[in-house]
């Protein structure tokens, strides 16, 4: 992962991350209100060499005491030391104990012995301290060896008696707010990572480039009431879905024109994604071009066609296949004319030998020759081979993607599952984008009261200025596009 890749997790995941970074804070609070509180107190002994008395023998004096001092540093924490401070101040405390609370450093290049003692008491610490160091200026002069007119070679000095500390010196409070703080920040944007690199959801664009470079021909938005309302071209005709699936109607027409497909198969990879919302939309923005549409359910699985149109499904592709009835006999005309349905029928319990067979290739020649366009609402690729058999006899597939419904894995299965029959991958459509997603390709740029374009035989009221023309209703699909010329409804 690059730099900006992190940035983005951050952008994405920052409440996750905001959120690890306040635990950490208040771990850290806590557990530094739950620690007993320690209080450190200091002294110093300085060690000198006695009997120096040229510039040479002090020279040479105080190399020996600075190398005499990590020797004392190491006495300070001995038995020989410790046992004494513990008898004189009747402490409830081992040696191993006691040492557990001392700390003895020596400053570099110094003679100084520098001792600190910690302890929930801030008196018993300075006690502590300043005894230590006195035990410890009496051991000098027991372990160190007289010269031989009896002088002490190296004379300990108490430089400063160690004072009761007033506040005490850990927990840090503060400082392991900030620690506490940092680190939950670091575990955040670590576990915002992993589950970056873990989601392999199809999210956007971004993430169906990582699987294939088919164009994604379409953006639709996330809309919570689609299966309740799917007719939005209908029903909410101006709305930026609407206006996505007429983008997606307007790549298809820019497919190349030589070869552009008079039958297309709409599936997905799993159920859900909205490959049958995709259909009938589709269909629907295909016929207000003028267009004469056939929209077919070959979902012979779990048909959704008639039913979001409400219409009458007993009698449909099914019918036709086993020889019952004529296309022209069964397909339902919707709106103005320009837009069929033929429904599923009646569920067989051969779908996919149904749609394989040869009277499916007929029915569908015969589809193409009375009508511009043939959709057909198949169903998902991974559960069953159906669509892949549809994909093989028409002119192309269309893959619909419903955004976090499919991981890349069962979308590059799918589009393998394609290739396997040789079948035209027209483009994907990107459905149920979240906002940001889907706010990149539309704009708010709807008709407002008082500003509809006038036209022939509208009324004008000729003190406003504005017209009164009335709108459809919902139970026409309207006709936004006059085709100067386009084949008869049904030849």
């Amino acid at each position: 992962m690059e730099l900006s890749d992190y940035l983005a997790v951050a952008r994405k995941r920052w409440p996750s991350i905001l959120a690890c970074a306040l635990a950490g804070v208040v771990l850290a609070a806590l557990a530094s209100l739950l620690t007993t509180p320690l209080y450190t107190a200091r002294t110093s002994v300085f060690f000198a060499v006695s009997g120096a008395g040229t510039s040479a023998e002090l020279a040479q004096g105080s190399t020996y005491a600075e190398k005499q001092v990590q020797s004392y540093a190491e006495l300070a924490e001995s038995p020989i030391v410790l046992q004494p401070v513990i008898e004189r101040l009747q402490l409830p405390l081992t040696t191993l104990q006691l040492v557990e609370q001392i700390e003895v450093t020596v400053p570099p290049e110094t003679v100084i012995l520098t001792i600190q003692v910690s302890d929930p008491d801030p008196i018993r610490a300075a006690e502590v301290t300043n005894v230590l160091a006195e035990e410890l200026t009496n051991a000098v002069q027991r372990v160190t060896p007289r010269s031989p007119d009896g002088e002490e070679p190296v004379r300990a000095t108490v430089i400063a008696s160690a004072v009761v500390p007033i506040a005490p010196s850990s927990p840090d409070v503060r400082r392991n707010t900030v620690l506490g703080l940092l680190l939950g920040a670091v575990v955040g944007v670590g576990v915002a990572v992993l589950r970056t690199l873990l989601d392999t959801r199809v999210r956007d664009e971004v993430d169906v480039a990582k699987v294939t470079d088919h164009s994604v021909m379409g953006v639709v938005g996330l809309d919570a009431e689609a299966q309740a309302h799917p007719l939005v071209v209908h029903t909410d005709p101006h709305s930026p879905r609407a206006e996505a699936y007429r983008r997606l109607r307007t790549n298809l027409q820019f497919l190349d024109l030589a070869g552009r497909p008079s039958s297309i198969v709409i599936t997905s990879s799993i159920p859900g994604e909205g490959k049958s919302t995709t259909s009938i939309n589709l269909a629907t923005t295909m016929a207000e071009t003028g267009q004469t549409v056939l929209l077919i359910d070959a979902d012979l699985r779990r048909p959704q066609v008639a039913k979001y149109l409400q219409l009458e499904g007993a009698v449909g592709l099914t019918t036709v296949l086993i020889g019952r009835a004529d296309l022209i006999d069964v397909v339902q005309p919707l709106g103005d004319g320009n837009l069929h349905v033929l429904p599923s029928g009646q569920i067989p319990p051969n779908p996919s030998e149904l749609l394989g067979s040869d009277r499916m290739r007929r029915l569908l020649v015969e589809a193409a020759e009375r009508y511009d366009i043939v959709l057909l609402d198949s169903p998902p690729l991974l559960p069953v081979t159906d669509s892949a058999i549809l994909s093989r006899i028409t002119g192309g597939a269309l893959l619909v993607v419903g955004s976090t419904d499919v991981h890349r894995g069962q979308l590059e299965t799918s589009l393998e599952s394609l290739k396997s029959v040789d079948a035209r991958i027209l483009g994907l459509v990107l459905n149920k984008a979240q906002r940001r997603h889907a706010d990149r390709y539309s704009y708010d740029y709807t008709h407002k009261h008082g500003y509809a374009p006038l036209q022939e035989g509208d009324a004008v009221d000729a003190a406003s200025g504005r017209h009164a023309r009335s709108l459809p209703g919902d139970d026409v699909v309207a006709t936004s596009l006059e085709h100067s010329s386009h084949r008869d409804a049904v030849r």
